[in-house]
């Protein structure tokens, strides 16, 4: 069987046609590859931008939110204790020595709480050193500050071992976290029982923050987008690789669980 010259051509075309598509399609390969390499890159580059912002963004609420509880302390707690020294000096009278001892005494007395409160905000304006000192302590100054107000019952605890590699960012954003929460619960919940529980396990870090106040339907608020202490505190969660559980009902108060990624 011989084939015709017309069969011969269109065989070579067709094979010709092969192996111009061969190196077309490998640019075309390696066109897509670099395009899908770069778009990584960049995405890596704003993921890295936005966790930087984010982590700056959060030092700055915490150093307001640091203001705002040494304005409130100086204010009515340790303006009180030494309001309290000036009128205690201020009533001595150097012809009745003995009362006055014991007024003098008292006037130390006041000046020394003043002194040990003045040394606790000097540690809480220390913003970045206290997280240093470890997010379990962190937290607990932050829970003090807040039963000071006598508003409150705080129960905090924590169980298992932090990292022994730190990671302040991680610490401080978790921290501001709590701070979020807790600022919930102070100003919407109308809370008068609030409990902390943090832990450490399987290399995850587990929060749990709930408040015996009015609640909320939680459901209908996330179906909403979330209030914008919840929309922060979902966001900020997920920037670290957390997962959150808000469990609330109206009249049976509100409960947060986020469980974020630790190593």
């Amino acid at each position: 069987m011989q084939i015709s010259s017309a069969e011969i051509n269109t065989l070579i075309i067709c094979i010709s046609v092969v192996f111009l598509m061969a190196p077309a399609s490998l640019l075309v390969y390696i066109y897509q590859y670099n395009r899908r390499k770069k778009n990584h890159h960049e995405e890596k580059e704003l993921m890295r931008l936005t966790f930087e912002t984010e982590l700056a963004k959060s030092e700055l609420e915490v150093q307001e939110q640091t203001m705002q509880t040494v304005g409130a302390d100086l204010h009515d707690n340790i303006g009180q204790l030494l309001s309290l020294t000036s009128l205690t000096l201020n009533s001595v009278k150097l012809e009745e020595p003995d009362k006055a001892k014991q007024k003098i005494e008292s006037a130390i007395d006041l000046t020394k709480r003043s002194i040990k409160e003045m040394r606790l905000l000097g540690k809480l304006f220390q913003g970045e050193q206290l997280i240093n000192l470890g997010l379990e302590k962190a937290i607990q100054y932050q829970v003090n500050w807040l039963e000071k107000t006598g508003q409150f019952e705080v129960n905090y605890s924590f169980d298992g071992q932090h990292p022994a590699t730190p990671d302040p960012a991680k610490d401080l954003i978790v921290f501001r976290i709590v701070q979020e929460i807790l600022n919930n619960s102070i100003k919407h919940s109308c809370a008068s029982r609030i409990a902390v529980h943090l832990s450490y396990e399987d290399a995850h870090l587990k929060l749990q923050i709930t408040d015996n106040g009015i609640g909320f339907n939680a459901h209908e608020m996330q179906a909403h987008g979330g209030g914008m202490g919840l929309h922060n505190i979902q966001k900020r969660s997920s920037m670290i690789g957390g997962a959150v559980q808000i469990k609330s009902e109206a009249g049976q108060g509100t409960g947060i669980e986020i469980i974020i990624p630790y190593s």
